[in-house]
């Protein structure tokens, strides 16, 4: 098996996707002593659960292919995992939606009546303010 070829993300499936992700995301967290559970379905609205050595913190972790909020998170402790330009963050739901909110974004785009009438909204190139909102969460 001497001759790996790397693959091209784009021709995944969903499904493959995701899997890649976590597979990113889990290697990533494992720098900072997390190790990382994947979950078969949702549980609390995670996608797979980071362990620390600690042995006292756990992380319920959505994993997402963009920056996004979404209303079904609230209250939930959830954490958001998504890649931009080969960076990956990982931020806690609530407290990037209470900046968001502080900030008055929500209503920034062509998209803001998704907040007001789905509760959820993303952006798949998050612009630069939010960049220096998610500097602390990358990972």
């Amino acid at each position: 098996m001497g001759n790996f070829q790397r693959i091209n993300y784009k021709e995944l499936n969903s499904r493959q996707q995701e899997n890649y992700n976590f597979q990113k995301v889990a290697g990533r967290l494992a720098d900072y002593g997390f190790n990382c559970l994947r979950l078969t379905d949702d549980w609390q609205g995670a996608d797979f659960i980071a362990c620390h050595i600690d042995g006292e913190t756990f992380l319920k972790i959505q994993l997402k292919g963009r920056l996004v909020i979404d209303k079904k998170y609230i209250g939930k402790n959830i954490f958001i995992a998504f890649f931009h330009d080969e960076n990956c963050y990982v931020y806690p739901h609530d407290e990037f939606l209470d900046a968001l909110t502080d900030l008055g974004k929500l209503g920034v785009c062509g998209s803001s009546g998704l907040w007001e009438a789905k509760g959820i909204r993303s952006w798949p190139q998050p612009p630069s303010w939010a960049i220096q909102l998610l500097f602390e969460y990358k990972i």
